[in-house]
């Protein structure tokens, strides 16, 4: 195959997947895609607040899917929350979900939706004590290379490693209810740090592309993956 024709193969791959998403995520064309913010007691669940517009923005450029010009936050009691495909889960230390909250975010994952988790260093353990509260029987499992998060859109080799933090290696893990993958953790990785705007953190133009090429296939695959 030529050179030339690999790239019309690749153009074409490219604006059939936008063209489903858009059908997707996007019912008409006054809904644009957004991403919801969970707003949670107990930690700092507003960190990285140039993340998701970036994210948002970066999607709309990237796929041709009209998004938000900004997120949405909501907390589990919201009354649109099943409005939103994607709920995202961010900070550094603490969560503090009660007994009913919890038993609305299982609701809310077993009728489609997909939350997506960042450890913004310190998460960690909150994270998997709140996991284990809301699938006991569903255990968080770590999510090979092969997975089709990381080829849904980009093709990836697997979670970027943005930020040093204690050094291990980036891991991405997941929950799956029926065959269906409703939450997707990103440990040692930082990708919101890695979207937030350039100045913040100084990162080089190579990691900030690869925590944008990470995020648009996180939303691409919660949007095209009921």
């Amino acid at each position: 195959m030529s050179r030339l024709s690999g790239i019309g193969l690749w153009v074409a791959l490219v604006a059939s997947i936008a063209a489903a998403l858009l059908a997707a995520a996007t019912p008409s064309a006054a809904t644009p895609v957004t991403i919801a913010r969970l707003q949670y007691a107990g930690g700092d669940w507003y960190c990285d607040p140039s993340s998701l517009p970036n994210w948002l923005s970066e999607f709309a450029a990237r796929t041709g899917v009209a998004t938000a010009g900004a997120p949405a936050t909501v907390t589990m009691d919201s009354e649109d929350l099943y409005r939103y495909p994607l709920l995202y889960l961010v900070g550094h230390g603490g969560i503090a979900l009660d007994d009913r909250e919890v038993r609305e975010l299982r609701r809310y994952l077993d009728a489609g939706g997909f939350l997506y988790a960042n450890d913004n260093y310190g998460l960690d353990p909150a994270f998997r004590a709140l996991m284990a509260r809301v699938f006991p029987e569903s255990p968080l499992r770590p999510l090979g290379s092969e997975h089709p998060i990381y080829h849904c859109f980009y093709d990836l080799p697997g979670l970027p490693k943005i930020h040093e933090h204690d050094g291990a290696p980036a891991q991405g893990f997941g929950i799956e209810r029926d065959g269906r993958l409703v939450v997707f953790y990103s440990w040692s990785s930082d990708i919101g740090d890695g979207l937030e705007d350039a100045a913040v953190h100084g990162d080089p133009p190579e990691a900030r592309e690869a925590a944008a090429r990470m995020a648009v296939n996180i939303l691409t695959y919660a949007l095209t993956r009921p």
